[in-house]
């Protein structure tokens, strides 16, 4: 399936154009537009590590090394087009338009990380594994219902393809033909499974054939093949064309959560010759001529202050309240956990 579903690149490890064909498609302005949102993310996801590891925010799970998928799928959709993340898609949901502070707030514990900003349908981050797929194409197929030309992409890993959900959003977006993009990030473990203990296929592209879907499998960590992937999934869609399945070969570099160890289960040296998907683009940059020192150094900088405006925010925010758990899941509150939150709130007392 491999011959089947080869992985498409736009540029190689050294930031070399090995599709000429590309080159008209790639202008200055969509270089520096994925230069300045991998970077910021980048960035981001560094300092949120940094804050968990000195107890200012709860167990994160990085996504250093899928930069690329998350930004070059999130760059090419439109104002009023529904994005269903999972909880390591941060990166996908600032680069659509959701605010850092309250991205941060969420790693707090706070319920306003958990809003969008208004106006923006993007959905909290999906813990249970392949939910999000079905919510995904319920929004689309809704928004074909309605006759707009809005369209879903939900993000899941290779994980998630081990559980009924998945193959129930399949053949859901199949039969009703929905505008849903079903973006797969194959970061090469699922928690602490490796990708072929996980399945027996060799792609994860294959899957859609049995829904008659159409199926792309591309290089994860080159932004130009992921982006140019999505601009021909968004316009089939758009156009009454139905879901695409796309597959982004990628790699998680470091643990699933600061709560792993991902020595435990990985191989000494394994996804050392991977390149930085950062790297590599900032290669292509100097290959192609997009290099600008001076765009570079006030990207940095603009973003480095963002992110440390970010933190203050968030930080000024009160503690949250753990007894907020409580209330937040049932319009009618279960009589068994009314008497669990009275029996903690007595706790909290002393009672």
């Amino acid at each position: 399936m491999e011959e089947v579903y080869p992985l498409k690149q736009i540029i190689d490890d050294h930031g070399n154009l090995v599709d000429k064909s590309s080159k008209s498609l790639i202008t200055r302005e969509l270089v520096q537009k994925a230069y300045y949102h991998m970077y910021r993310i980048r960035t981001f996801d560094k300092k949120a590590k940094s804050l968990q590891r000195q107890g200012r925010i709860g167990t994160y799970p990085p996504f250093e090394g899928q930069e690329a998928a998350q930004v070059g799928s999130a760059l090419a959709l439109e104002e009023n087009d529904w994005l269903f993340p999972t909880y390591r898609d941060h990166g996908a949901m600032l680069t659509f338009g959701a605010d850092m502070t309250r991205t941060f707030l969420y790693w707090n514990g706070r319920l306003e990380g958990c809003q969008p900003p208004e106006g923006k349908h993007i959905f909290p981050a999906a813990v249970p594994i392949a939910t999000q797929i079905l919510h995904a194409v319920g929004a689309s197929w809704a928004e074909k219902r309605k006759g707009t030309k809005n369209i879903a992409i939900a993000y899941f890993g290779d994980g998630a393809t081990s559980e009924g959900d998945f193959h129930e959003g399949l053949n859901f977006a199949s039969v009703f033909q929905t505008p849903t993009i079903l973006f797969n990030q194959n970061n090469g473990y699922a928690i602490s499974v490796p990708f072929e203990r996980q399945m027996n296929s060799k792609t994860v592209a294959q899957k859609g054939i049995a829904y008659e879907i159409p199926s792309i499998r591309v290089d994860g960590n080159d932004f130009f093949a992921v982006y140019f992937a999505m601009q021909e999934a968004t316009r089939r869609a758009r156009t009454g064309g139905g879901p695409t399945l796309i597959e982004a070969v990628t790699w998680r570099t470091g643990a699933h959560t600061t709560a792993d160890d991902p020595t435990k289960y990985r191989p000494d040296g394994i996804g050392k010759d991977i390149v930085d998907p950062l790297l590599r683009l900032e290669r292509m940059m100097k290959n192609e001529g997009y290099w600008d020192e001076e765009f570079i150094q006030s990207t940095r900088e603009r973003i480095e202050e963002e992110i440390d405006d970010a933190v203050k925010a968030m930080e000024s925010y009160p503690k949250a309240k753990p007894e907020d758990m409580f209330d937040h899941v049932f319009a009618e509150l279960p009589e068994q956990l009314v008497k669990q939150k009275e029996s903690y709130l007595q706790l909290l007392r002393g009672e």
